[in-house]
């Protein structure tokens, strides 16, 4: 097995064993993008003499005995978190020069930790698609079918962790952005609670939605990567100040007595049925850990993608107004004052699904109609967030499928928006409830697509999701495929 194929802890022992090097790690997946990435697509931009500069430190640190959490782990960032004297895109044309002066907070953590950067990978434009086909950059590919798209708007982050591009990687989660493409791609996914992980230095789509999490290759480096990035940030007004219990430590617990909801509303029709029956065979295996599966109700679940669709785009119509071409990032040539250099710029900065979303967000904002959509959105909201609150005085956990299709294939959704919204049907009411979301692979397709099980918990519960996450893992029993690329 090469040591791309590897999980952070299965070379953090190779490491400490002397076994292996920081810069062998690193030449191995860089081997393995040099070999995938011109079919994958990935990445905007890698960072290999960096990173090479990085391992050799990490070697050094390691000789001495100075063993970090991720010392040496190549490790890829999505496009969306600033990066001091590295291209910061938000896959878009209007910020494809900016080189930001400071790291995000999530940055700082993984570098204090040790981890080695690859590069930043590519994800829809701002972060608003589900398929990563928005980007400025180009399409990422699925490594399980280059002619399928790896789920969005953090494909290129799921992606590389699918393909052996990297070891494990960082995403944002708006309204599935982790969780989706996590499963479209086979991998572990996490959005953790809303305030868990430092948003300073992630660049805004919609504040009160907006989270950050890891993609990892099994449960266990998830929880490692969650005690590197959780935590209180005096920088971020929305961090909550409460203690971060060791992650790693929920890997070997079991579920013996557990109540998992199963929300009737999260299998409605439509649904896939490769999916639904991978999804009913995972409840089988939570029932023979001695989880007890009972139904539940989740009543306003039907509002959901109505909500979440006029939120969204309110706030980012507020966030994406800073980008005028006077600060920072791209500027129109063509404006012969100011006004139309403003219009100018954002025109051609912004592509369609940007541009789509902050007339959206506009609109339900503007004088006349706050009340009808942007206030009435908030108040459905807070009736989503009661119905969670409600069921987990019933259960544990909720068990749901991820997505409600496998990957589809790319152009295929992308001249109907409503049917790309749908794809985020299962995932947009953890955003809209603040609570934490993970999704592990649990099957394949007939034609070996992967398919994606996602497990729901309270707030600040991102322990219990681990251990009902690495509690399935490890109990499946099912084939560990790997796309052949």
């Amino acid at each position: 097995m090469e040591l791309y194929e590897l999980t952070i802890h299965e070379l953090q022992e190779k490491i400490r064993s002397g076994e292996v090097s920081a810069s062998g790690i690193l030449d191995s997946v860089f081997g393995r993008i040099e070999a995938v990435e011109v079919n994958v697509r990935a990445y905007i931009t890698l960072l290999e003499e960096q990173a090479r500069e990085e391992a050799a430190k990490a070697d050094q640190r390691i000789k001495a005995g100075d063993i970090n959490t991720l010392t040496g782990i190549p490790i890829a960032l999505k496009d969306i978190f600033c990066t001091r004297g590295i291209k910061t895109t938000c896959g878009s044309h209007i910020l494809h020069n900016f080189v930001p002066p400071y790291d995000a907070t999530v940055v700082e953590k993984l570098r204090e930790a040790g981890a080695v950067f690859t590069g930043k990978t590519n994800m829809d434009e701002f972060a608003m698609g589900s398929s990563t086909e928005t980007s400025f950059f180009g399409v990422t590919r699925n490594p399980w079918d280059l002619d399928r798209i790896p789920g969005g708007s953090s494909g290129g982050s799921a992606a590389a962790v699918a393909a052996g591009e990297c070891i494990a990687s960082l995403g944002s989660d708006t309204g599935g952005s982790i969780r989706q493409p996590a499963a479209l791609c086979g991998v572990v996914g996490m959005k953790p609670t809303y305030g868990r992980v430092s948003r300073f230095g992630m660049i805004a789509f919609a504040s009160s939605l907006d989270q950050i999490g890891p993609f990892t290759k099994d449960v266990e480096d998830c929880a490692i990567m969650m005690n590197a990035i959780a935590g209180y940030d005096p920088r971020e007004s929305t961090s909550v100040p409460t203690d971060v219990p060791d992650y790693r430590a929920f890997v070997e617990r079991g579920i013996d007595g557990w109540n998992v909801g199963i929300p009737k509303e999260y299998f409605i029709e439509g649904i896939d049925a490769e999916v639904a029956a991978a999804v009913q065979k995972a409840i089988g295996v939570i029932e023979k850990l001695g989880g007890k599966c009972l139904p539940i109700s989740l009543p306003h679940t039907e509002y959901c993608l109505a909500v979440y669709y006029i939120v969204a785009p309110a706030e980012a119509s507020s966030n994406l107004a800073r980008y005028d071409g006077v600060k920072y990032g791209f500027r129109s040539e063509n404006g012969r004052d100011l006004l139309e250099m403003y219009k100018k710029t954002r025109s051609e900065g912004f592509g369609a699904e940007v541009k789509r979303r902050i007339m959206i967000g506009t609109y339900a904002l503007s004088s006349g109609y706050y009340d009808a959509y942007y206030k009435k959105a908030s108040q459905v909201r807070a009736l989503i967030k009661r119905d969670f609150d409600d069921a987990f005085r019933q259960c544990d956990v909720i068990l749901t499928p991820t997505s409600p299709t496998p990957a589809f294939k790319i152009g295929e959704k992308t001249d109907d928006p409503i049917k790309m919204y749908l794809s985020d049907i299962f995932t947009i009411s953890a955003n809209l409830a603040g609570i934490p979301g993970l999704s592990v692979p649990c099957g394949y397709t007939a034609g070996g697509l992967p398919i994606g099980l996602q497990f729901l918990a309270g707030h600040f519960a991102e322990g219990r999701l681990i251990q009902i996450a690495a509690a399935y893992e490890k109990n499946t029993g099912g084939e560990k495929r790997k796309p052949s690329l």
